[in-house]
């Protein structure tokens, strides 16, 4: 087990190091040069060794417990390892937003206003726990916006991103006069770049993020997701016991757990994932066409509608796509399919 940590220690290390000049180009020439980026180099540095750090401490503890869990667990090892799983997803997925994100973006209380009586009213009027709602500086990062909602039970809470919102957006404050360090382009990117929905069309973005809820996709979604972990894993049961795949590796006198982990679900899954990613895909455009309905029938649609086209705009979303390539690789349906879908009840 500790050969195994110190071995994937080092090729994630590997991995973060190789992959640096393409996250740098990707953040400071492609994003930059669209004006999406918000970081600084230093910023980026200690994003990424924050980063790093984060899922270290969660990745090693995990996987030694799993390989240990392989180990002991006798002929019915897969059902006590999709177990451990479980519940390490569980537990990743309502701790995620209260202790892990704020290492790295800052959460404060939407202040009270007309905007959270609206929220409240909708989210009632659906049976909707809500418990909290936060703005999320992401502006800090990104001018790329989004919206989510987290937590199991009585205990929902909503996330904005301030990007999404007009009033809150960086970008559409003025610049003070006089202040230190501005310059023209950042003036200009200010006075030309309207970012962010009214609080009609945030709503409508909601209505549609709480139909995800209220339409079970994302309970769905769990379910399908732990059915594959066990199918993997039950797999893996039947085929780590043959030697030929380490062989094919280099390993000839030993069978590492880890290298068959890896061998297994990288290489010998590979077609298999392909097509359960499609298959995933077109489930996800469905439960989307799903949640946009979801959002008509709450008398969003015309909200909706101009709330879609400020977000692909603000986003720089290209909003023709051939119908093959956006079928196979996009989980959202195109923008104009979208509008398409909601274009007769914005007439009404």
């Amino acid at each position: 087990i500790v050969q195994s940590l110190v071995f994937l220690l080092l090729a994630t290390l590997f991995s973060a190091v190789t992959g640096l000049p393409w996250s740098l180009y990707n953040t400071f020439v492609i994003e930059e040069k669209h004006g999406f980026n918000q970081q600084t180099l230093g910023f980026f540095f200690k994003d990424a060794i924050k980063k790093f750090v984060v899922t270290q401490c969660i990745l090693l503890p995990v996987t030694s417990l799993l390989l240990y869990i392989i180990k002991i667990g006798g002929d019915y090892f897969f059902i006590y390892a999709w177990l451990f799983t479980l519940v390490v997803s569980l537990v990743l997925v309502t701790i995620y937003a209260d202790y892990i994100a704020p290492l790295f973006d800052k959460f404060i209380p939407l202040p009270e206003g007309e905007l959270k009586q609206q929220i409240e009213t909708m989210a009632k009027s659906i049976d909707f726990p809500l418990t909290k709602v936060y703005v999320v500086e992401g502006s800090k990062r990104s001018s790329h916006s989004n919206a989510y909602f987290y937590g199991f039970f009585k205990n929902k809470r909503i996330v904005l991103f301030d990007t999404l919102l007009e009033d809150y957006s960086a970008l559409n404050k003025e610049p003070a006069e006089g202040e230190d360090g501005e310059n023209e382009e950042t003036k200009s990117k200010a006075k030309n770049k309207k970012q962010g929905c009214k609080n009609e069309e945030v709503l409508a973005v909601l209505g549609h993020e709480l139909g995800h809820w209220k339409l079970g996709h994302t309970v769905k979604n769990i379910i399908i997701s732990q059915m594959n972990s066990f199918l993997c894993f039950f797999l893996f049961a039947v085929l780590i016991g043959q030697k030929e795949l380490f062989a094919a590796f280099g390993f000839y006198d030993t069978q590492p757990t880890l290298i068959g982990l890896m061998i297994i679900f990288q290489f010998i899954f590979s077609p298999y994932n392909e097509v359960l990613s499609f298959c995933l895909t077109v489930l996800s455009r469905r439960f989307e066409f799903q949640a946009d309905a979801f959002a008509k029938e709450l008398g969003k649609a015309k909200d909706l509608y101009s709330a879609l086209i400020k977000l692909n705009k603000d986003n720089l979303g290209f909003p023709v796509s051939d119908w093959i390539f956006s079928m196979w690789h996009y989980s959202h349906p195109p923008l104009l399919e979208r509008l398409q879908a909601l274009k007769n009840t914005k007439q009404e």
